[in-house]
């Protein structure tokens, strides 16, 4: 499929190994002139215009990788990475993503052999890393640099592109298992690959590849640093808290809260409880992944046939704590008049916690269907532990086929393919409860808030309303035609080197669709949001036309110049430019600089995505509960307004406009000597009318400017849970997507490899890839003031100021050693008052291939079993440390055995 031809690699050295427009052994033969070894992390050879990092995988396997997702913590350009333990209680379908500058997941295009494959079916804006056919993969290469001019829409941060293996021939066995020095999370993995037939030699060839991943859990009770602060905290309990008017609310297991022993005092009332939700969290899920690919390709002449088919599935199950109950209601006698064995003060029962008014009344007596309400009633707030934790478990599975055919025809090179790409996740939820039978049962008197020990009837209740099933299903898929050519064209300017050109068109039609499974969603509407009538659905048409010209003008001077045209049938037609420059004095320094503008369309989901309520984090209400830490104003219930999670509503947003944005680089590359390699390069990147949802911690921080976005119900209160929502009495945040304003970030990637033979001691190669974000700035609305960013948590989480791998390989003999460094600076947190240390992990690993095509790979991640730094951030489930920076895991020795024939 990728031919080495001169065409191709005069067109190389002007666009630095981008896929789309020049063959990828074009770029294997750049990295062998350059000979950068010894290191995961590689830079393009010396004569590239553009910023390009390059992965091989051989050497990342060493260090224990066994996924995409881990791949992304070894570029410090990417920001932030949505791992899988993100997933957690976020409904995501198990994903990964990779962001990178920080400007969002959605402006980091992901290619698999210089193509696109369908983004994640739930949300649509970006590829889940994880559907990758990991075992099959030889390099990643990463553009760090806007591409709209080769690759369209979502090229604005970046661009990854994974490249598969190529006339693969023999066989390979690999074997793997992972085992923290904690509890939980040790992992199995294997995989298989199998060709024969030399595209070269035999004019065929075939192979395969399977591979096999599983991961197990880690609870939030497995690791000790889930304690260092109480974390999750939520004031709908068990035992429960209840009140009447909100005076005092209160608990049996007030002052002291200690049993259950996942509860913890409230600060200021000392009459209620809070549990502490992170010990009901997964930390890492429970997954498995199978990932498969076949490619057969067949030469006729100057020209290749090839057909390519993977599919990969990704089975992950997280759980959280049991369902919460924010509003429901006790009468003090049963339907039958008898007394209620579980109202406070009456016999048997607990003793009340404040004076119970006889008279209580509310204006809505009949709060839900079958709840009738007496006077003098109290509202309770209790967690259904007699249920069990909530669960989500996904299915997700993607495919691609490719047909597609290369080679030379009338003096050009070609490329031609068609793919049809396809995600589909199925999601599975389990240990939730029919809100309106809970309801019901404990207005009755049927179910005791206060004690694990039900009765026959309680116990009944409660399993009666236990549910699960298939809760959502979503699908999307990406057909696609595409096709280019390119020559060269002379030496215009007697360079000694030819001027190239190349043409390339493509089209393409997305189709998204998302629906609620009705029978199970209408029963679980209070306490997933998630309306059983929702059907998100959309569709696009893209055709595209582009070009690139490459011409050097000097022997040591070249200019090239790159345009595409996009139009879609949704939002017209765009036209973006890329211009480059590359200056090479001398085989040691390199000079080289770019500017390109971009673009990127709304995808489906961010305009049609159903509406749909779900929970906050922990806040207070600004109004109601105004002040540090919160106190709430005459005539409302603390229980209700301060340190609860309220309901905010999620959805797309059909008067979205596209984003547009502007690229600049300017990098210096040097060689001083056969040993030294350095690469400093200068970015920076406007993005215009950022698409994107308003964090809840920004609205309820300035209730002013963002006033408009929270809807109060009549009450003027907001909502609790999600009885009330949807329905005339809801009170939310609206949280939908829109155009924010403008965002503006720039700094500098460094790296450096030193490389040193030791004689018969064998060789050492030293390197470094680093970035540092000297401005990260955003607006929340256009023409609004800036927020500042960098090392500071705003919105929706920090950006790092310095981030860096580094690396250390020795080779002797059948021996190699290594270690790796990585480094995240510190910021501070979502609570200023809290700062987020810096976080640092240091891994090694030997290698022993003494025994002709074995080799045996035993390490270690985290060498100094480093906890994650404190964060009381309440942006994802997992409390006391943020996931998306962090891994939980702690110290986890490694083995790994490959057996080639």
């Amino acid at each position: 499929m990728f031919k080495k031809t001169k065409v191709c690699t005069g067109v190389l050295m002007a666009l630095g190994s981008m896929a789309a427009m020049v063959s990828m052994p074009a770029a294997a033969q750049a990295v062998d002139r350059v000979e950068i070894t010894g290191s995961a992390i590689k830079r393009i050879d010396a004569e590239s215009a553009v910023p390009v990092t390059i992965i091989k995988m051989q050497e990342l396997k060493s260090q224990g990788v066994t996924s995409v997702e881990q791949i992304m913590n070894s570029l410090s350009a990417v920001q932030l990475t949505q791992g899988s333990s993100q997933q957690v209680g976020a409904g995501t379908g198990g994903a990964a993503f990779a962001d990178l500058r920080g400007i969002g997941a959605s402006k980091t295009l992901v290619l698999l052999n210089g193509r696109r494959i369908a983004n994640n079916a739930i949300d649509g804006s970006a590829v889940d890393l994880n559907m990758i056919p990991f075992a099959s993969l030889d390099r990643v290469e990463v553009l760090r640099d806007g591409a709209s001019s080769l690759y369209g829409t979502d090229a604005i941060g970046g661009v990854i592109n994974f490249i598969t293996r190529n006339n693969y021939q023999g066989g390979s066995i690999t074997l793997g298992a992972d085992a923290p020095s904690g509890k939980g999370g040790k992992s199995e993995s294997a995989n298989v690959g199998f060709g024969f037939g030399d595209l070269d030699k035999q004019g065929f060839n075939i192979f395969g590849f399977l591979d096999l991943n599983r991961q197990h859990r880690i609870d939030g009770l497995q690791r000790p640093f889930n304690a260092r602060f109480p974390g999750g905290l939520s004031p709908t309990p068990f035992p429960a808290n209840y009140l009447q008017d909100g005076a005092v609310t209160a608990n049996p297991s007030a002052p002291d809260c200690t049993s259950p022993s996942f509860l913890t005092p409230d600060d200021d009332a000392l009459t209620s409880c809070l549990i502490k939700t992170a010990s009901f969290v997964d930390y890492t899920p429970e997954s498995e992944r199978t990932s498969a690919m076949l490619r057969g390709a067949l030469r006729l002449g100057d020209h290749t046939l090839a057909l390519e088919y993977f599919k990969t599935r990704n089975e992950s199950t997280t759980e959280i704590a049991p369902v919460p109950y924010g509003t429901l209601w006790m009468n003090k006698n049963r339907p039958d008049g008898s007394l209620n064995p579980y109202f406070p003060g009456n016999p048997g029962a607990i003793t009340p916690g404040f004076v119970i008014n006889p008279a209580f009344t509310q204006t809505n007596m009949s709060p839900r269907p079958g709840v009738t309400l007496q006077p003098g009633f109290i509202i309770v707030k209790w967690r259904a532990m007699d249920g069990g934790s909530r669960s989500n478990t996904s299915i997700n599975d993607q495919q691609r086929l490719l047909a597609s055919a290369d080679g030379v025809l009338a003096g050009w090179d070609y490329q031609l393919g068609v793919s049809y790409n396809e995600n589909k996740i199925k999601e599975i939820v389990a240990g939730y409860s029919d809100g309106n039978k809970i309801a019901v049962a404990m207005a009755n008197g049927l179910i005791n808030p206060f004690s694990r020990a039900q009765d026959a009837a309680g116990a009944a209740a409660i399993q009666d309303a236990l549910l699960g099933g298939n809760l959502q299903n979503h699908r999307g898929k990406v057909t696609a035609v595409d096709g280019k050519v390119s020559r060269e064209l002379g030496d215009w300017f007697g360079s000694g080197r030819a001027a190239a050109l190349a043409v390339g068109a493509e089209l393409r039609k997305e189709d998204f669709i998302s629906q609620a499974n009705k029978p199970v969603a209408e029963l679980l509407v209070a306490s997933t949001g998630v309306d059983p009538d929702s059907l998100s659905k959309g569709n696009r048409k893209v055709s595209a036309l582009y070009t690139e010209l490459s011409v050097p003008i000097t022997k040591q001077f070249e200019a090239t110049a790159a345009v595409r045209y996009d139009k879609y049938s949704d939002f017209g037609d765009t036209i973006n430019p890329k211009f480059t420059l590359r200056y090479q004095p001398s085989k040691a320094v390199l000079l080289r600089g770019s500017y390109s503008t971009g673009f990127r369309a709304p995808s489906l989901y961010e305009l049609n995505a159903a509406p749909a309520f779900t929970n906050t984090g922990t806040v207070n209400d600004p109004v109601n509960c105004p002040g540090d830490p919160g106190a709430p104003i005459a005539g409302k219930s603390k229980a209700l307004v301060c340190s609860v999670q309220f309901q905010r509503l999620t959805g797309g947003n059909t008067d979205l406009q596209p984003e547009k944005a502007k690229n600049l680089t300017f990098g210096l590359v040097l060689e001083p000597t056969a040993n030294v390699s350095l690469g400093l390069d200068f970015w920076w990147v406007r993005v215009k009318g950022s698409i994107a949802a308003l964090s809840e911690n920004t609205v309820l921080g300035d209730a002013v400017t963002f006033g408009r976005y929270i809807k109060r119900n009549a009450s003027g209160d907001l909502s609790i849970d999600g009885f009330s929502c949807p329905g005339s009495d809801c009170g939310y945040l609206d949280l939908r997507q829109q155009n924010l304003g403008n965002t503006n970030t720039h700094g500098i990637d460094l790296s450096a490899t030193f490389r040193q033979s030791l004689g018969d001691m064998g060789r050492l190669t030293l390197g470094l890839n680093g970035t540092y974000v000297s401005k990260y700035e955003y607006q929340d609305f256009i023409g609004g003031p800036y927020n500042q960013n960098v090392s500071v948590y705003v919105g929706a989480g920090p950006i790092f100021r310095w981030q860096h791998a580094a690396t250390a390989q020795w080779n002797v003999g059948s021996w190699t050693l290594g270690g790796v460094g990585h480094f995240k600076s510190a910021y501070l947190d979502q609570d200023p008052s809290n700062t987020v240390g810096a976080y640092e992990t240091y891994d090694a690993y030997v290698t022993w291939a003494g025994i002709k095509n074995l080799s045996l790979t035993l390490g270690i991640n985290n060498l100094t079993d480093r906890d994650p730094p404190y964060s009381n951030q309440g942006e994802v489930f997992q409390a006391n440390y943020d996931p998306r920076f962090a891994d939980p895991t702690g110290r986890k020795y490694y083995v790994r055995a490959s057996y080639q024939f």
